[in-house]
């Protein structure tokens, strides 16, 4: 089995825990970090993974510079804006390309990683033969084998795709979008509980909430991490989710 692993969550990681800062007297503080210690414990996530779920085929899975849902909102991620990356992020991201090289590391510049993943493990001919490995709760929505918290899930499409209708309907504070305005996890899960299409109920929900069919598509867009299917891969570009397509039931 092939391991997709989330790259951006053991950079952050190994940086973080690297970090430490040091009195140098007459209250001056200097923050720093071991770059040495940080490189150790990206490799000790990695080679616990491959330990606990017993493949050594890896793909270690970066974001790129760009993201494309910047284009359907602006705002998308705007509450990161001014926040620091931990020491050293950069320098530990250029070794990681050294250590594991092109074939183990891959980022597509318009993807976040967990596009980048969920295109890869939902690819019809590979996409059985893959894992992603990531405690992102986002991947929940693609319908795949997923490491995650120690635990191997096997999510059906069926149930990743009520996950991307409650992200759609509960929105998501940490990505920068919203949902539909006043509903929280418990009305969402009564929503999408509710005999009928899933998407109709979720639609309707926007429209009792003062919203328009338009906003509610975009906080799909916005919630749904690509498939395959999402993905032109020879023009390089997003096929956008449309009420159009097949709809979640």
């Amino acid at each position: 089995m092939q391991l997709l692993i989330d790259g951006d969550l053991c950079l952050y990681r190994s940086a973080a825990s690297s970090e430490f800062e040091c009195d140098w007297g007459d209250d001056t503080w200097v923050l720093s970090t071991n770059l040495t210690q940080a490189k150790d414990s990206f490799k000790s996530q990695i080679d616990k993974y491959i330990s606990d779920i017993g493949s050594k085929d890896i793909v270690i899975i970066l974001s790129g510079s760009k993201n494309y849902r910047y284009d359907l909102d602006p705002t998308y991620k705007s509450n990161r804006k001014g926040v620091r990356k931990p020491l050293g992020f950069k320098a530990l991201k250029d070794w990681l390309y050294e250590e594991y090289g092109p074939e183990r590391v891959k980022a597509n510049d318009m993807l976040e990683a967990d596009d980048y993943m969920g295109i890869l493990a939902t690819d019809p001919q590979r996409g059985k033969g893959r894992c992603i490995v990531s405690e992102d709760k986002d991947m929940q929505t693609i319908p795949c084998s997923l490491w995650r918290n120690g635990e191997m899930l096997e999510i059906t499409e069926a149930q990743a795709d009520r996950y991307w209708m409650l992200q759609t309907l509960t929105g998501d504070s940490a990505d920068g979008y919203k949902g539909c305005p006043g509903i929280g996890a418990v009305k969402a899960e009564a929503i999408l509980s509710k005999p009928g299409s899933m998407w109709e109920n979720v639609r309707q929900a926007f429209l009792k909430a003062g919203t328009d069919e338009e906003h509610a598509v975009l906080q799909a867009r916005l919630a749904r991490i690509l498939r395959f299917g999402d993905w032109d891969s020879e023009r390089k570009q997003v096929r956008l989710w449309t009420p159009s397509q097949t709809s979640p039931r």
